[in-house]
């Protein structure tokens, strides 16, 4: 295969296929090579059933989630009490089951989906 026959497909979260908006909050979308790749960046106080649960119709967030933690800090607590928070480095697993998440302390958190982010924050019926 020459290398004029190689499609290489390069794209920046500068300018993402998609945005999901929502109060102190962003998702950003972004389709290559057959995936779904999102970006969360949240303010501090963001919190998931506050800012994007009535949005999508839902009490807890019900999304299987792999992905970093780019900077900041954040939550992932469950039903039954556990609380895990995640910060910058940590690579983190969030099984399907309802689960509520918030922002921890004064600076934003930004992390990156790589599964789950096509069905995350997405609007109810979308």
């Amino acid at each position: 295969m020459g290398s004029a026959e190689i499609d290489v497909v390069l794209k920046r979260f500068m300018q993402p296929d998609e945005v999901r908006k929502m109060v102190k909050g962003r998702f950003e979308l972004v389709h290559i090579g057959g995936m779904t790749i999102g970006r969360a960046t949240y303010e501090p106080g963001w919190k998931w059933s506050e800012h994007v649960g009535p949005t999508v119709g839902q009490a807890r967030c019900n999304v299987e989630h792999v992905g970093m933690v780019l900077s900041g800090a954040a939550t992932a607590a469950f039903e039954g009490g556990r609380i895990v928070e995640m910060s910058a480095g940590d690579l983190f697993y969030i099984p399907p089951v309802p689960h509520d998440s918030w922002v921890v302390g004064d600076v934003p958190y930004v992390s990156l989906h790589f599964l789950g982010a096509e069905h995350y924050a997405a609007p109810a019926g979308g």
